[in-house]
């Protein structure tokens, strides 16, 4: 017997925000001649071509993105492991560890990124916290239901 209810739900919201982590922007730095774009893949440049721009990608934050897409990916995973409710737990707690990084790694990019540069940051960096308070509620509901079962295993 196996039970799947909201966890369900919480993973698939945690691995969306994460996806959209990865591949929306970030936000913006303000530079004294130029303006990037962040995203998880990098600083680009904005409002100029690639032709006059002195690099098309200022600074690349790929291993962000790594992170971020492994985050999202483990999600997805921990949602179809749903008859191993041990290796379910281990991956939401592996997925939070990610999320951790992926905060971190995220400031660290942004504000440090660029010396003088001044950040404004869109709303999707509200993403990972959003994301980890719902791995967070879905571990607790995995926990509430493997009780559950251990309970109702002992009663037979």
């Amino acid at each position: 017997m196996v039970i799947q209810r909201w966890q369900s739900l919480f993973l698939l919201i945690s691995a969306i925000l994460m996806s959209c982590f990865s591949f929306l922007s970030l936000g913006q730095v303000q530079l004294t001649d130029a303006t990037l774009n962040f995203t998880a893949f990098g600083f680009f440049y904005e409002g100029q071509s690639a032709a006059v721009a002195p690099e098309h990608c200022a600074l690349s934050t790929i291993g962000l993105f790594v992170v971020s897409i492994i985050s999202a990916v483990l999600a997805l995973i921990a949602i179809f492991s749903f008859k191993n409710l041990k290796a379910q737990l281990r991956l939401v707690l592996i997925d939070v560890l990610f999320i951790v990084v992926t905060i971190f790694l995220g400031a660290w990019y942004g504000y440090s990124g660029f010396e003088g540069g001044e950040i404004y940051w869109s709303s999707m960096v509200c993403a990972p916290f959003i994301a980890l308070i719902a791995n967070v509620m879905a571990y607790n509901r995995i926990s509430a239901d493997a009780r559950l079962l251990r309970d109702s295993e002992r009663l037979r």
